[in-house]
């Protein structure tokens, strides 16, 4: 018998996934759990699913194997650690949790329990990162100096809809959620590539001062004034990093997200439009931008209402020249996959764990070091960059493989 994964929440990020779930031949069964009548009657007519829930309570007391979290971020941390006691698998969009207290719940439950955790960081699996992931394992960089990562989204860009569409009459209540808060892409773009963490970190906030008001005090649920923060991080292979999330940004190129790494005898670049490699030696500059390019899947219909530079990043499905393809079911091919292949791998990782007992890459240690960085960088912008140390979530039990 396959799995049964229960998908909770139906929005527009949900609707990349079910044709995938149902597509791993380790599942059996794709399930939904939706508190919106119209919205959980239109998926499952879309998607083929049979059984349906009106919520997340309803969705634990059944006989699913395991829940497909994607609903609001400020909710992820007790909705994981309520499907976790109810004896179910989680994998759970980011970020992790909003609070260290969140996480050290997570982590507490997930070594209680023994189950599958595994947080949905999309930027583990873009080309960029599998490049200098495999390249840093090859020794080409030598020793980490320096990285850096971004996630520049202006509000503009889709968030207004994303907000409203999960948030409800109070969307903007939760819209100004502090930059650093969803920090785990950037961050995953470095240290999903050296295997390091953060250890202290010195961040500036830009108060915003945008016509909407929804980064103000007293006007979101976390007295946030910041639209946009930046932080500089020391990593304990003794490098720096810098992240920048920006939330009001005039900026139009290929993806939000970017990163580059230095080392003592390689480096990578990214620009927005480009991607290059250097070795030690003079004339070691490499143009890659063709090697790592993701082009735009075709969808058999039109799955977002959201604004097209959004829809085209969701959509960028088509696997790279560096992705490890071989490693997945060939059930895939040809199938829908969106944020720059990395869909694909995501749900691979986490049927697998699920089925196996191992540990995915992207487990609840890893996502804590992903997630619990931005936690202190916004409390520093808010002591106008004092520098604070990063708390050590610390390591998987010796006795539980993580799967490679």
């Amino acid at each position: 018998m396959g799995l049964k994964i229960g998908v909770v929440g139906a929005g527009e990020f949900s609707q990349c996934f079910f044709a995938i779930l149902k597509a791993h031949p380790l599942v059996e069964e794709v399930s939904l759990a939706e508190l919106i009548p119209d919205r959980r009657a239109k998926a499952a007519a879309t998607y083929g699913i049979k059984r349906t829930f009106e919520s997340l309570d309803e969705l634990l007391k059944s006989d699913v194997d395991a829940v497909f979290l994607l609903t609001q971020r400020h909710l992820h941390g007790p909705h994981v650690v309520q499907a976790l006691k109810a004896g179910k698998h989680v994998y759970s969009a980011v970020p992790m949790a909003n609070s260290l207290e969140e996480m050290q719940g997570i982590i507490e439950a997930v070594k209680e329990t023994r189950l599958t955790y595994m947080t949905g960081e999309t930027s583990y699996y873009y080309p960029s990162t599998v490049y200098c992931r495999d390249r840093f394992r090859n020794g080409d960089f030598g020793s980490f100096v320096y990285g850096e990562g971004c996630y520049i989204h202006d509000m503009a860009h889709g968030f207004y809809q994303s907000f409203q569409n999960s948030g409800g009459k109070d969307w903007k209540r939760v819209a100004g959620i502090p930059p650093m808060y969803y920090c785990t892409h950037s961050l995953c773009l470095v240290l999903g590539v050296t295997g390091a963490s953060a250890t202290h970190v010195s961040c500036l906030g830009y108060e915003d001062r945008h016509e909407d008001e929804i980064f103000r005090v007293g006007n979101n649920l976390w007295d946030n004034p910041f639209s946009n923060e930046t932080a500089l991080f020391r990593t304990s292979d003794g490098g720096m990093m810098r992240i920048n999330e920006f939330r009001r940004a005039g900026w139009s190129g290929n993806n939000g997200t970017y990163m580059s790494i230095f080392g003592t005898k390689g480096s990578y670049e990214e620009h927005a439009k480009s991607q290059v490699w250097s070795g030690f030696e003079p004339g070691t500059l490499q143009d890659i931008t063709e090697l790592l390019e993701c082009k735009v899947g075709v969808w058999d219909h039109e799955l977002f209402s959201m604004p097209e530079k959004t829809r085209i990043e969701f959509s960028k499905g088509l696997l790279s020249k560096v992705h490890h393809a071989d490693r997945l079911p060939k059930e895939f091919e040809g199938m829908p996959n969106g944020h720059l292949g990395s869909h694909q791998f995501l749900v691979d990782d986490f049927v697998k764990s699920c089925v196996s007992g191992k540990l995915p890459p992207l487990h609840a240690w890893n996502a804590a070091k992903y997630c619990a960085p931005g936690i202190i960088a916004h409390e520093s912008a808010l002591r106008n960059g004092e520098m604070l140390k990063v708390p050590d979530f610390g390591n998987p039990p010796s006795d539980w493989e993580v799967m490679d």
